[in-house]
């Protein structure tokens, strides 16, 4: 049973290999968030769609989910895009991408959301923010 167990293991090890490799053809980057669609209020136990838009770049830009971070009441969330470093990019002026972000209430007070909308001219970042009650 060991000596399968090594074969299969040596197997795996090989085939994960890929001498072709060129590193990394695809990067991650974060967007700004240019609008947002949230409710006024929550209900405790429900779950809601939060309705955020973006510009996409590139046609090498795609939807990579959300950057998300929780700090006690404060939710900090940017767009996340995975950008394929191709020859054949055409930037794109003026495509509003919507993506939906699924938010579980599990809190009674208030949640701050602090969308991510760049960097001012200080290089200092900028939110756009809400507070949303739970009743």
């Amino acid at each position: 049973m060991k000596k399968f167990v090594l074969l299969l293991s040596v197997l795996f090890l090989f085939n994960s290999c890929n001498m072709d490799d060129n590193g990394d053809d695809f990067q991650y980057v974060l967007l700004p968030v240019a609008s947002v669609e949230i409710p006024a209020e929550f209900v405790l136990g429900e779950t809601y769609n939060i309705v955020v838009r973006y510009y996409r770049p590139s046609t090498c830009h795609a939807f990579d989910g959300f950057y998300y971070e929780k700090d006690l009441n404060i939710r900090t969330i940017a767009v996340q895009n995975i950008v394929f470093n191709q020859n054949n990019c055409e930037p794109l002026t003026d495509v509003l991408v919507e993506e939906n972000l699924e938010f579980h209430v599990t809190n009674n007070g208030s949640y701050i959301f602090k969308f991510w909308q760049g960097k001012d001219s200080n290089g200092q970042d900028i939110f756009l923010e809400y507070e949303i009650p739970v009743i």
